[in-house]
């Protein structure tokens, strides 16, 4: 396809822009061939016509489509330009905030200028061992890449980092050579590595500066050669310098600093030791105060000053050379403050006593007066004479200032000789990586010397790099066998040729400092007559005669002539440098031991470079005779010699490329400016590289990769099973033009732009489907909506029409009633209305006619009341005339009398003016006296009244006296009688005034008794109510505070369980954390001691054969043996043979710092082990306590009688199985069809029947036994006593009640039948003897037997029946007294009641103490008097044994017939021990452990067998009370296994089988440590296994630390297997076939997602998992432990996985998100089906989910920023940031997520508090903890196989 034909409309382009560089613009119509004009659509909303070149007509660029935008590598673009390059670039510096981006072989790195957290030491880690283009780029990829070609190819390599001052080359290299560091595994061995990053800061502090561009640039280049031995570890380094800024010693412009450690010096010059220097700020100096900036902000030079002084330390610089190199520096300083006066203009001299120079001199130790005279003073010397001159002040200057340029020089080189010294090593040098930190093209208003050669280096970098990209795109070419077409590419070789060859510009130059008189002028001229319109890349300035003009690879740079011919020679005076060396400072003499010896080609200049012997770099080539004279060398020769050896170094390696680019000139973080970065671009080759791949075939795809992207292009008939055919047969149809792509041999390869072609068909496709798909899911979608609006509508309709026709029905029957309601209304008011007129006229009738009654009656009145009032008006008028005449009588006195009374009335008015105020007081007088008149008139008449009542009481009186002296005649008659009667009336009187008086009281008192009892009544009846309500209040108060203390019961019951589990949690984590520290520092130790017996054995190597009688045991012996052996010397002994022997006086010298420093950390590993230890104890006891406290005390059972009846159940179960057995083989032998088989001499018919004859002849053996034993308790009844058969029986009863063991009773028995029978008796006479009948007696007396112990039993379960009621009487009792006290303490007040329980609680609990302590103690004395018991029975069986076999006589021996009767009866008293001479044990040892294969056993025998072999035999040992011997088992098992998992430790099986073992011999020596806690869950055959007299709860904890470092050495393994499945298995491989597509890939191509072959797939994994699973299930592993594994397992699936996503930009899509969702739910599945969803292991998973989710969800709105908040909540915030960062489309339909959006999330997450950390650690163990797991297999029952070859093993 042409490439006009894509300048189609809406196709977006690149135009040029002075602002912007390049703007991006959108085409608004199609272009057609001819078109002068483009109509173009700015992104700004502006139209513009683009009018092209008329000459070139070339179209503007074409831009990329936006899935291409972004990408890890540039060369991945369709469209390879700068605009493309730019865009790209800044489009992941400030969007996704990536620094580092490929393009081809070429790191392009932009400087942040922020930290960034992309450094530590889980990125180191996450790259190590990855491909280049897996990862995202990176400067730890770089090095990663290095350092895998130096290990695979076996070449050397380098890395050439270059850029601008200020771009960030230096911190590039120093994070190259920490990578170095970090991975190569050298930390072991003498710290090369710290101190190869430790000459950072030296070589930082004398070399770098603070510049405008920069506060740390450097102003020298260096090349550091990173040696390693065979194994790739670091082993040393070698530093070369190239062109210190020496000119920056004296002079500095304006804003920029000096060299740092002279600051470093000032701001340190109040430390004691650096007074003698005499210094003081950096402002007093001349050569430190020019720039006007001695500080830098953010920068403490004394802390500075402290890190430099700290390296040197750590390079060996000793504190008397330091302090050499301080008083130089210090000497340099002073002497820029020495002041010239002229004395005339051709001579200056120095004042008397100057001080600077007096100070300079004394530093120096050099002679004041000399070097006052030769800094004013030079030397000439002819053919004939030599002249001493004065110089004038200028000169005398310009010499002071070379002095100090000079001696800085010198410096320079011998700190960087010494800081190579301490980088050498002894060892052989292998190979090296090579770092070159150089400075980048250069070009300023006023370019110098120094611009000139650095532009110089860089061209010739430049050539080289060029080259190289050619070579490899040639290579990759052949290697495809494409067809080779010449690519026309930038050569600067004639360039190089018009620096350096004859006649160039250094050759000229050179030349003119050779003459007498040669100026810069002169040169300049020699410039001009040799090259000026010769060379067409040498030009002159128009305005100038003293520069001139070079057309650089990157720019043209005008250099100005003056000062060149001074700085390349470099002048400093003989005679000054001849008094430095007199000096009695001894150190600054060895400065200039150069000039004699010329050691270094570059000892004038700054290169200093070391006699270190280097692999690759050849050595310089000189001439007899030239050594006198090297140091007259100009700077240019030297610099151009040094340069052709680096060149040469940099051909003899494989070069990696670093091009650091500065985003701004103003050090804003993430600031992109578009203009410095595309002259950066320009100027470091990154464009080139890019115009080279573009002429080529820039994009290329492997088959697959292109079948997977573009699959949705092709037919199904299309698909062929060749992919190679299908890709061809596409391509052909697709792309006409068959010259845009060439087939290669495993890719194809596509010619710039093709590849966008191709998106934008495969975009179109896709689009056309996705049409396709919406229009139809959008019609199905209105048509359902209709279908849905449809049924809505008719339902509503429906709804409607019922409701009307039910409101119609409403209104018809409203209306129905309406019309009954009007008419019975109607009728009720008519009705009403005739009542009421009714009514209404028989009121008016009634009223009517009493009316006319009334009127009549009143009439009838009026006529008789008229008479009678005319009778009294007639008498009343009569009277009214005598009224009126008396009237007139009495009218004619008043006016005669008021006639007088007014002229007394006059007379008193004159008075009366007088008294006016008394009338005014006194108002209202009169009236009141009239009324005090009526008041006397109605006393008058009531007077009158009286009057008249005396009156007629005086006419009553008269007839009353006349009666009275009637009577008192008669009274006087009885006066006499009444006089007698008087006294005694008195005294009645009295009794009755008395008994009134008494009457009174009493009735007083009733009545108040009746007012108190009234008042009581009322009074308790008011209280009886209030104490009712009160009792109501309180019964609610009650009520209530009943409910409140149940809710706060509740509440406090649920605040103490949340608080008990919070704090359970928290001990736990800290039990977690105290176990990981503790874990971690066993897993430290272990390194140390491993790497201790490395030391040991390379010691044991280098040291000569020991003379025979001179052994010694080594003094430093393993840690391993000082921790895990006891002082024992039996022990030491035995461990003697298999140490080290080594003579002291023929040791090899050894590094003492080291050794102390290994000493010293194991000491304080052991006492943090020990403190660690104690802890952990002390957290356990208490977790175990807790859990003591909650578990029920087990009952105690009799001993004796479950003895008895476990023994008499084994005896059963033995025989049942014995006859089992028998009845399967004879089944079998009758079942066998096969004659051959069943055949009597067929070989398996023969072991059968050899079976059958043992077990029969066992089973006689048996019975034999049962007769014997039985006849024998008759005839020692006969014996002894035959007379007395009941006494007899009885004793015998009580001596075998008084044997405990029926092994006892078997052996009495046995005796007995050995000192009685007679000699050799056949079985077919018993009969005839009559020892039937003696067997039948004994039958019977063992029947009474077993009836006595039968009727023993009843009585003890009998008693103990009792004993259970009275426990349970008294518990009723306890209870009674409890529910006693409850009622008691309900009705105390609530503070009494709470008081009185406690009370109570105490002394329950008290009580209990009590009983408990008197149970231990009795128990403690049974205890005892058992042991006494044991050890009587023990000597008395000894003696019984002796005295039977000195009562034996030789003839019973030899008659006695020989019966296997023993052997069954070892058998059944076997006591699970393993018997082995001490001598044996190293053979133990061996078979058992160190050449024992776990699959064997695994498969063949029980789980854990070798540990329960060992736990037999310790138990031997303990019961032989020999603690030597334990102890020596003990560690020779422990030493063993760790020698088997040193020399097997890479192998999965063998450390799952010895985990296994190990933690199985631990739960053994818990479970039959006897214990209490250990001991509850055995039987009681297994509590008599029990240990008896050592404690080995020592050796318990050293096999638990045991066991730990087995589990960390099996996760290592298990780390180490699947770490290469994770990434391929969970991220790259397509589990989902097609959901993901493959973008476009640049160079570095990562590794296929395709399931290709050998490639690990998901089910990889599971299936490996499946395979550690099974093999730790065959081994017996515990199943806590093998949750725990699982979980640590799942934790590296889970951040292995994380990790990469982070750090892959191409697999945080979508569909990716997709892909490991699916994948983690196939984890899940396999945890659901092994059962083990309950170990944790899925919550592991939690981040990786989270991540896989995040990748999924929306990322637009506030709202989609919330849930992802509250989402991601086991992500950290720069996860989180980072995963939206590098989301990535994979297809045009997906978006990318704004940095708007991304910044809303950071708001949001502001305040959560997490880790800073960027990914998970990987290398995170958790702590293990090993639960017990008692076995119930019993020890007895273990039969040893003889495959195990433990023959000279016997059981006991």
């Amino acid at each position: 396809m042409a490439a006009s034909e894509l300048y189609t409309k809406f196709a977006r382009v690149w135009i040029p822009d002075p602002e912007e560089v390049w703007k991006s613009a959108e085409l608004l119509k199609d272009y057609k061939p001819g078109d002068k004009v483009l109509l173009l659509h700015l992104e700004e909303g502006k139209d513009l016509e683009y009018r092209l070149d008329p000459k070139t007509k070339e179209l503007p660029h074409l831009r990329n489509p936006d899935i291409l935008v972004g990408e890890n590598d540039l060369t991945a673009l369709s469209y390879l330009h700068e605009p493309a390059v730019l865009h790209n670039l800044r489009v992941r510096f400030i969007d996704s905030k990536l620094i580092y981006t490929y393009c081809g072989i070429v790191l392009v790195a932009i400087n942040p200028y922020e930290q960034l957290p992309i450094y530590g030491e889980d990125i180191i880690n996450a790259y190590s061992g990855q491909n280049m283009g897996d990862m995202d780029p990176h400067i730890f990829a770089v090095a990663e890449e290095a350092y895998k070609q130096m290990a695979r190819d076996e070449r050397n390599q380098s890395i050439i980092v270059s850029g601008e001052s200020g771009a960030g080359k230096t911190v590039s290299a120093k994070y190259a050579m920490r990578y170095f560091a970090t991975v190569s595994g050298s930390a072991s061995e003498a710290n090369v590595e710290e101190k190869v990053l430790a000459s950072n800061p030296i070589m930082e502090s004398i070399g770098n500066a603070k510049t405008t561009r920069n506060d740390n640039s450097s102003r020298f280049g260096k090349y550091i050669e990173i040696g390693f031995d065979k194994r790739y570890r670091i082993i040393g380094a070698n530093m070369r310098t190239y062109l210190l800024e020496k000119s920056r010693v004296v002079f500095q412009a304006e804003e920029e600093r000096n060299y740092h450690i002279f600051y470093q010096l000032c701001a340190s010059a109040n430390l004691p030791e650096f007074k003698m220097l005499r210094l003081g700020n950096a402002n007093n100096f001349h050569y430190t105060k020019q720039g006007g900036s001695p500080v830098i902000e953010g920068v403490d030079d004394t802390k500075e000053m402290a890190h430099t002084r700290q390296a040197c330390t750590l390079l060996g610089i000793s504190e008397s050379y330091q302090m050499g190199i301080f008083r130089i520096l210090a000497g340099i300083l002073h002497l820029g403050n020495v002041a010239f006066t002229s004395r005339d203009s051709d001579s200056c001299t120095i004042p008397p006593k100057h001080e600077p120079l007096s100070i300079f001199s004394d530093l120096m130790g050099v002679d004041y007066e000399e070097m006052c005279h030769w800094l004013c003073h030079r030397k000439l010397a002819t053919a004939t004479e030599t002249y001493i001159k004065p110089i004038s002040k200028l000169q005398a200057t310009n010499a002071r200032d070379a002095l100090a340029k000079h001696i800085y020089a010198k410096l320079f080189n011998w700190i960087v000789d010494h800081v190579n010294q301490a980088l050498h090593s002894a060892v052989k040098q292998h190979s090296f990586i090579g770092v070159l930190d150089i400075y980048g093209f250069e070009t300023f208003e006023i370019n110098s010397f120094e611009q000139f050669c650095i532009n110089y280096a860089n061209e010739k970098l430049q050539q080289q790099f060029n080259m190289h990209v050619f070579k490899l795109e040639q290579e990759e070419y052949m290697k495809e066998q494409i067809p080779w077409t010449l690519i026309d590419f930038y050569d600067n070789q004639p360039c190089i040729n018009l620096i350096e060859s004859k006649l160039g510009i250094l050759d000229l130059l050179d030349e003119e400092c050779k003459m007498p008189k040669g100026t810069d002028d002169t040169w300049a001229q020699k410039l001009y007559n040799t090259h000026l319109n010769k060379c067409t890349l040498f030009e002159k300035p128009r305005l100038s005669n003293k520069a001139f003009i070079i057309q650089h690879f990157a720019d043209k740079v005008e250099y100005q002539c003056e000062g060149f011919l001074e700085k390349n020679k470099d002048t400093v005076f003989e005679e000054q440098i001849k008094v430095l060396k007199s000096s009695k400072f001894k150190m600054l003499p060895e400065l200039f031991q150069d000039d004699e010896k010329a050691i270094s080609p570059t000892s004038a200049t700054s290169s200093g470079r070391t006699p270190l012997t280097r692999t690759p770099a050849k050595p310089t080539k000189g001439r007899p005779g030239q050594t006198a004279k090297e140091h007259k060398k100009t700077v240019g020769h030297q610099f151009r010699n040094s340069l052709h050896l680096l060149m040469e170094t940099l051909n003899a390696t494989t070069p990696h490329y670093v091009r650091c680019i500065k985003p701004n000139d103003f050090k804003f973080p993430f600031t992109f400016d578009e203009k410095r970065a595309v002259q950066q671009l320009r100027a470091c080759g990154v464009l080139e590289t890019i115009r080279i791949s573009a002429a080529g075939f820039p994009s290329r795809w492997t088959y697959q990769e292109f079948f997977s992207r573009y699959r949705v292009l092709m037919k199904q008939k299309d698909v062929l099973s060749d992919r190679k055919q299908t890709c061809k047969n596409v391509l052909e149809k697709l792309i006409v033009d068959k010259d845009k792509y060439q087939f290669g041999k495993t890719k194809i390869f596509f010619r710039a732009g093709q590849v966008a072609y191709l998106e934008k068909l495969r975009a179109d496709k896709l689009r056309a489907a996705c049409i396709r798909i919406q229009k139809t899911i959008r019609g199905w979608l209105l048509r359902k909506k209709y279908l849905r609006m449809r049924r809505a509508a008719i339902t509503v309709q429906r709804y409607v029409r019922g409701y009307q026709a039910r409101c119609y029905a409403k209104f018809l029957r409203r209306t129905k009633a309406a019309t009954i309601i009007q008419k019975n209304w109607r009728m009720y008011i008519i009705r009403r209305r005739y009542k009421m007129k009714r009514t209404a006229t028989i009121v008016l009738q009634s009223y009517l006619r009493g009316y006319l009654a009334r009127n009549r009656y009143h009439k009838m009145l009026r006529e008789h009341k008229a008479v009678i009032i005319q009778k009294w008006v007639r008498g009343w008028l009569a009277r009214t005339y005598y009224k009126r005449s008396m009237h007139a009588i009495i009218y004619l006195q008043c006016c005669f009398r008021r006639m007088m009374a007014k002229r007394e009335l006059k007379k008193l008015k004159i008075e009366a003016r007088s008294v006016e105020r008394y009338k005014k007081l006194h108002i209202g007088m009169e009236n009141k006296i009239m009324q005090l008149q009526r008041k006397v008139d109605e006393q008058n008449k009531d007077y009158k009244c009286l009057m008249e009542k005396l009156t007629n009481l005086e006419g009553i009186y008269t007839s009353e006296t006349e009666k009275l002296r009637s009577d008192l005649e008669r009274l006087q008659l009885s006066e006499e009688e009444a006089k007698i009667a008087t006294g005694r009336v008195l005294s009645l009187q009295e009794e009755i005034a008395k008994l009134r008086k008494d009457l009174e009281q009493t009735q007083s008192e009733k009545k108040s008794i009746e007012e108190r009892a009234d008042r009581y009544k009322q009074e308790t009846e008011q209280l009886v109510s209030n104490l009712k309500e009160e009792n109501t209040l309180l019964k609610q108060e009650k009520e209530a505070l009943n409910h409140l203390i149940v809710e706060q019961a509740k509440e406090m019951t649920e605040t103490m369980e949340k608080k008990l589990v919070e704090e359970t949690k928290q001990l736990e984590l800290d039990l977690n954390d105290e176990r990981l520290r503790y874990q971690n520092l066993l897993n430290e130790f272990s390194r140390l001691e491993e790497r201790y017996d490395d030391l040991k054995e390379e010691m044991t190597l280098m040291v000569n054969v020991p003379k025979p009688g001179h052994k010694r045991t080594d003094s430093t012996h393993s840690s391993n043996e000082s921790e895990y052996t006891f002082s024992s010397e039996i022990a030491e002994t035995e461990d003697m043979p298999l140490r080290t022997e080594e003579p002291s006086e023929k040791k090899v010298p050894l590094d003492m710092s080291l050794f102390l420093k290994l000493q010293k950390r194991v000491t304080e590993l052991e006492q943090e082990k020990q403190v660690m230890q104690d802890e952990l104890d002390r957290k356990e006891e208490q977790v175990l306590r807790s859990k003591a406290k909650e578990e029920e005390r087990p009952q105690i059972r009799g001993a004796e009688l479950e003895y008895e009846s476990l023994k008499r159940q084994e005896l059963e179960s033995e025989n049942k199985k014995l006859k089992n057995e028998l009845n399967e083989l004879r089944k079998a032998l009758s079942e066998k069809s096969a004659p051959e088989v069943t055949a009597p001499g067929a070989p398996a018919y023969r072991v059968l029947m050899e079976q059958l004859t043992s077990v029969s002849e066992e089973l006689d053996v048996r019975k034999e036994e049962v007769l014997i034993l039985r006849s024998q308790l008759v005839s020692q009844k006969e014996a002894i006593q035959p007379k007395n058969t009941m006494t007899d029986s009885t004793i015998l009863l009580e001596d075998v009640q008084k044997m405990k063991d029926k092994g006892e009773i078997a052996q009495a028995y046995i005796g007995l039948k050995e000192t009685n029978r007679s000699p050799a008796m056949d079985c077919h006479e018993l009969n005839e003897d009559g020892e039937l009948w003696l067997v039948y007696e004994g039958l019977k007396q063992a029947n009474r037997l077993l009836e006595s112990q039968l009727q023993s039993q009843k009585r003890s379960h009998e008693n103990e029946a009792e004993a259970l009621r009275g426990e349970i009487q008294s518990l009723k009792e306890e209870n009674n007294r409890q529910q006693q006290l409850l009622a008691q303490n309900l009705q105390l007040p609530p503070e009494a009641r709470i008081e009185a329980s406690l009370q109570h609680e105490i002394t329950r609990l008290t009580n209990e103490n009590l009983d408990l302590m008197e149970q231990l103690e009795k128990q403690d004395k049974t205890v005892r008097k058992l042991k006494k018991q044991l050890k009587v029975f023990a000597k008395k069986i000894g003696e019984l044994e002796v005295g039977q076999m000195e009562n034996i006589s030789p003839g019973q021996i030899i008659d006695e017939p020989i019966r296997p009767v023993n052997i069954p009866r070892k058998e059944k008293d076997f006591q699970g021990m393993l018997e082995y001479k001490k001598e044996d044990e190293q053979k133990l040892v061996k078979n058992l452990i160190l050449e024992l294969k776990p699959r064997g056993v695994a498969v063949n025998l029980i789980p854990g067998l070798p540990a329960y072999i060992l736990f037999m035999c310790v138990r031997h040992a303990d019961y032989l009370n020999d603690d030597q011997k334990v102890r020596s088992l003990l560690t020779s098992t422990i030493n063993s296994i760790k020698k088997v998992l040193k020399k097997k430790g890479d192998d999965f099986e063998t450390v799952s089988f010895w985990l296994s073992n190990t933690c199985r011999f631990l739960h053994c020596l818990k479970q039959y440590s006897g214990e209490e806690g250990f001991m509850k869950h055995n039987t009681s055959r297994q509590n008599e296994h029990c240990l008896t007299n050592f404690d080995l709860a020592e050796y318990r904890q050293v096999l638990s630390d045991l066991a730990i470092q087995i589990y960390q050495q099996l996760v290592r393994v298990l780390e180490n297997i699947l770490q290469p499945m994770i990434v391929s298995g969970m991220l790259e491989h397509e589990t989902i076939q097609g959901v993901s597509g493959v973008k476009p890939t640049g160079l570095r191509k990562r590794t296929s997602s395709i399931a290709d072959e050998g490639t690990y797939t998901l089910d990889s994994i599971l299936r490996q998992l499946n395979s550690f699973h099974s093999v730790m299930c065959q081994h017996g592993m515990d199943p806590e432990l093998i949750k725990q594994v699982v979980k640590q397992m799942f934790y590296i699936v889970g951040a292995i996985t994380l990790n990469n996503l982070l750090l892959r930009k191409d697999m945080c899509s979508w569909s990716k998100g997709m892909q490991i969702r699916y994948n983690v739910s196939q984890l899940e599945e396999w945890l659901r089906d092994k059962n083990l969803m309950n170990s944790g292991a899925k919550e592991t998973l939690e981040p990786l989910i989270q991540a896989a989710q995040l990748l999924q969800v929306k990322k637009k709105t506030d709202d989609d920023a919330e849930a992802i908040c509250s989402m991601c909540s086991a992500l950290t915030t720069a996860q989180i940031v980072k995963v939206l960062n590098l989301y990535t489309p994979v297809n045009e339909f997906e978006e990318r997520v704004s940095v708007s959006f991304i910044r809303t999330i950071q708001m949001r997450l502001r305040d959560r508090k997490d880790s800073p950390q960027l990914l998970m650690d990987a290398k995170h163990i958790f702590p293990v903890t090993f639960p017990f797991n008692p076995s119930s297999l019993a020890l007895e029952t273990i039969q040893i196989p003889a495959s195990l070859g433990l023959g000279f093993i016997s059981r006991v």
